[in-house]
């Protein structure tokens, strides 16, 4: 147990400082390297017996039993539009959890870990456009290093529902009454982005969507500063938590610390689940914390939270 809360404190630290940990990767070509968020990594191993399963995603290498686990496995490099491994006997298994479950990648091999600042992570090029699998880059060892957009990956695998149940619309849309409030969204993910404006607009949502943590606070210091109506109308700032640039902890900090924002109601959500989230959650001063993604939920949160904004309004 002790070793459990060292590590928490640990990531608590790193994150709080807007920093992260990044496992390099190499899917074929050893001078071309891919990275991923080691937070959202569950182990590494060589890759076991896969089982093959009828009708499974072409991108799929099969079924793996991991820790008495049965884990699907996918191929990263086919997932991506690469050429496929030539062979999963001597390769690697990166396990993940996202989105509430576990899925395994397949990978030619794995470097090592980097300590990095997410001030350093950078969006890709606008120009590589909206089919890039890539979600930021940055530098390690003198070498560029691709952050591969996960959720991306998973969506084209396994679509994710982004509809809400009729009982939720209605509530929420008899709960808004053309009162015109906002919810900023932010979120590195176009992906993700999408998962989460599509059910918050068919509540009747104005939906502002931001791409990091200092696209989002720059957007709410001008607003701040020339719009204030837009501040007065927000009713949350909905964001992720591992952004390029400034992560979803930094940004909650950041609001907090500045006296003419600090009052908003701010909602982390991440696609990993656990005790650290809730620990961070409280450091940083976030309202909440939601896994992702499931969209009665997300409605849930965001009707009951409009209830509280509308009756502050009334108040005042």
């Amino acid at each position: 147990m002790a070793g459990v809360i060292e590590g928490i404190q640990e990531l608590t630290e790193l994150a709080g400082n807007n920093r992260m940990e990044l496992l390099m990767f190499h899917l074929a070509n050893r001078n071309h390297r891919y990275g991923i968020n080691v937070f959202k990594v569950q182990e590494v191993t060589q890759c076991p017996p896969l089982t093959k399963m009828p009708g499974s995603h072409p991108c799929a290498a099969g079924i793996a039993v991991i820790r008495g686990r049965s884990i699907p496995v996918f191929d990263l490099a086919k997932a991506i539009g690469l050429e496929p491994l030539e062979s999963y006997d001597n390769c690697f298994v990166i396990v993940t959890e996202y989105n509430r479950s576990v899925q395994g990648y397949a990978v030619y091999g794995v470097d090592r870990i980097i300590n990095t600042n997410w001030s350093d992570v950078m969006p890709p090029p606008k120009t590589l456009g909206q089919n890039c699998y890539l979600t930021a880059v940055t530098r390690g060892d003198d070498q560029f290093v691709e952050i591969i957009d996960i959720e991306k990956v998973l969506d084209e695998v396994d679509e994710a529902r982004e509809e809400i149940s009729f009982e939720f619309s209605e509530a929420g849309q008899h709960q808004i009454q053309e009162a015109g409030w906002i919810i900023l969204v932010v979120d590195d993910s176009a992906v993700a982005r999408k998962h989460i404006t599509t059910p918050l607009r068919s509540l009747g949502l104005q939906v502002i969507t931001a791409r990091d943590g200092k696209e989002a606070l720059e957007l709410l210091q001008e607003w701040n500063r020339n719009d204030p109506k837009m501040i007065a109308s927000l009713a949350m700032v909905l964001s992720d938590i591992e952004m390029p640039e400034m992560d979803g902890y930094t940004l909650t900090t950041k609001i907090r610390e500045d006296q003419r924002l600090s009052k908003l109601h701010v909602v982390l959500h991440s696609s990993v689940t656990g005790v650290f989230n809730q620990a961070m959650v409280e450091k940083v001063g976030a309202d909440l914390f939601i896994p992702k993604f499931d969209p009665d939920e997300l409605a849930t949160i965001v009707i009951n939270r409009l209830k509280e904004f509308q009756s502050s309004k009334l108040i005042a």
